[in-house]
């Protein structure tokens, strides 16, 4: 499963970046939408397993989803999952929680 199935894809051709634009040779950048993921029920939590990992200095999103899912593709589960869209969201000594299992996690979240 991708996280970018189902997404809108924008094209940004606004002044503000257009030294960005020449810088990389091109007339526009292309941004897929933020996804919008809907909040786990209680019931859906109980469904799953977690594995509680502190922050340490040098960990990353994508280690840990390589570490506990085995490709480093679905990093952005851990974050929508603890609600930290990104790693600068994350102080050292977080408890990070990780789902399990991933396709379980996946499913839940792709409900409607």
């Amino acid at each position: 499963m991708s996280r970018y199935r189902d997404r809108d894809i924008y094209e940004n051709k606004e002044d503000v970046y257009e030294e960005l634009r020449n810088k990389r040779g091109v007339k526009k950048i292309s941004h897929y939408a933020t996804p919008k993921f809907r909040s786990l029920t209680l019931e859906e939590h109980s469904e799953l397993s977690v594995v509680v990992h502190t922050w340490i200095v040098g960990d990353r999103l994508y280690k840990l989803s390589h570490k506990y899912y085995g490709t480093t593709e679905y990093w952005w589960m851990i974050a929508k999952f603890n609600g930290k869209p990104t790693e600068s969201h994350i102080k050292i000594g977080d408890k990070i929680r990780i789902p399990l299992p991933l396709n379980k996690a996946l499913a839940l979240l792709e409900e409607e």
